[in-house]
């Protein structure tokens, strides 16, 4: 039997207690001279222990796999198949699509085939052209001023709108001033044509001959084209147009710009765009020559507009040129032609269908009678806020037998009596349209003329519509009740 012999001083540990190891984390902390740092601590805690497989569980045990989200099907779709599909969408749909991704905003833009530009160096920097690489139909007419960003005045004519500085121009053409000078224009019709190749219509001001060859030799299938402040100069790059259609010319806008579009203007137009079908002429000036050279080189022409027009006497003979004018419409004319001549000199257009005058003066009764009488054949008569036109003046389009519709809205001096004197000899006449004419008076129709409405195939007569109003309002006591509230105690 053995013994053990006790040091004196030191205690002897109980029986029932026994001795535990110290685990290795409580020695290692212990030892070492500088705390544990934050995130290591942390990083430890979040690393649960693997525990070790056994025999039993190895065959049920199965790694577990990440939930990896999947993959977008749309994605995996060519680009003309996309764009087939985004092309069926609706118009309101097309802008909030095209935030999705950087691809849906390109293909988007591929899609977009009208522009309208306010800021010409989206255009001279190219990235209109990146944006947007299959435009048709651009309008380049407000991005050619030099318009200030936050100015709240916006100056509107029927023809253009430009926002202006609370500055007046010294000229008193605030256009003309505001403009972007003709090389910057030429530039950008450049840079446009050479990305825009199946360009097919065009609006642009204050460009000249060197701007519109570079879009006529690069855009061969340009159908329509709009020039404003053109001249005779500028419609020499108008011949290397073969393929143009439709064409508009602003020529002298009172107050914005003034440039002149002579007979030499016309004739190199006429000689150079003989596929023309539609021309306006808005502020040009010219005479019987110009007028008579288009009806002879462009065969082709079928509707013909003159808008506020200086031209010279006589000019309204030229029309008899124009074989197959259809339409033709006189809008915002002064006058119609201060010395038409010679009643055996002014012809008559055989095929022309439809003759409208809108905010015409027609106060020269020698002009309107020129008027009519080169307008015979005419099918469609419609008058709009012309002045001028009263029973004398109305008189004169009997000469006009073929009528079949005639329109009168806002023609405050023709009277009933008028009105009846003309249709009445007009054998032909199917369709009436008569609004806001004051002197036209229900109670004034006369049996013969009851009888001939009974007949037509079309009527709307509304010659008052101030009393449209309180007729429809009977029997609502509408009217009468404010009196009520309005009377003074």
């Amino acid at each position: 039997m053995s013994f053990s012999v006790e040091k004196p001083g030191s205690p002897s540990p109980p029986p029932s207690v026994k001795k535990r190891t110290p685990r290795w984390s409580e020695l290692w902390l212990k030892n070492s001279k500088k705390p544990l740092k934050n995130h290591v601590v942390f990083t430890m805690q979040l690393q649960p222990p693997t525990p070790t497989p056994t025999p039993t569980t190895k065959k049920f045990s199965q790694t577990p796999t990440p939930n990896l989200p999947k993959s977008d099907p749309i994605t995996l779709l060519p680009d003309h198949l996309l764009l087939n599909i985004l092309s069926k969408l609706p118009d309101s749909q097309r802008n909030p699509n095209s935030l999705v991704c950087k691809r849906w905003l390109n293909l988007q833009g591929r899609l977009v085939r009208s522009l309208r530009l306010f800021d010409w160096q989206f255009l001279h920097s190219g990235r209109l052209l990146f944006r947007f690489p299959n435009l048709t139909h651009v309008d380049l007419v407000s991005g050619c001023f030099f318009s200030p960003r936050n100015s709240g005045i916006l100056l509107s004519h029927r023809v253009v709108s430009v926002h202006i500085g609370s500055g007046f121009s010294k000229s008193w053409k605030v256009c003309e001033d505001s403009l972007l000078p003709v090389e910057v224009v030429d530039r950008g019709l450049e840079v446009l044509a050479s990305g825009c190749p199946n360009l097919r219509k065009l609006a642009v001001i204050g460009a000249s001959e060197l701007g519109l060859l570079s879009v006529a030799d690069e855009c061969l299938t340009l159908q329509e084209l709009e020039l404003q402040n053109c001249n005779d100069d500028v419609l020499r790059g108008i011949a290397a147009c073969t393929n143009l259609q439709v064409l508009r010319l602003v020529g002298n806008v009172d107050g914005f710009y003034s440039s002149v579009v002579s007979d030499i203007g016309l004739t190199i137009l006429a000689q150079g765009c003989k596929r023309l079908v539609k021309l306006e002429l808005c502020g040009c000036e010219g005479s019987f020559d110009g007028i008579k050279a288009i009806g002879q080189c462009c065969l082709m022409l079928e509707e013909l507009t003159i808008r506020d027009h200086r031209m010279d006497g006589g000019w309204l003979a030229g029309l008899s040129y124009c074989e197959n004018l259809k339409t033709l419409r006189f809008q915002s004319c002064r006058e119609i032609d201060p010395s038409p001549g010679p009643d055996e000199f002014l012809g008559c257009c055989p095929a022309l269908e439809r003759f409208h005058l809108q905010k015409c003066q027609l106060r020269d009764k020698k002009s309107v009678r020129a008027m009519f009488m080169v307008c015979g054949a005419v099918r469609e008569l419609v008058f709009q806020d012309c002045w001028g036109l009263d029973n004398d003046m109305f008189s004169l389009a009997g000469t006009c037998r073929r009528v079949e519709f005639l329109s009168l809205e806002g023609c405050s001096l023709l009277t009933t009596e008028g009105l009846a004197s003309v249709i009445l000899s007009w054998k032909e006449l199917q369709s009436l349209r008569v609004v806001s004419c004051k002197n036209i008076k229900d109670s004034e129709i006369s049996p013969s003329l009851s009888t001939l409405f009974s007949v037509f195939k079309e009527l709307k007569w509304r010659p008052n519509t101030k009393s449209l109003l309180p007729s429809s309002l009977v029997g609502t006591g509408m009217g009468k009740k404010g009196s009520k509230f309005f009377k003074r105690m």
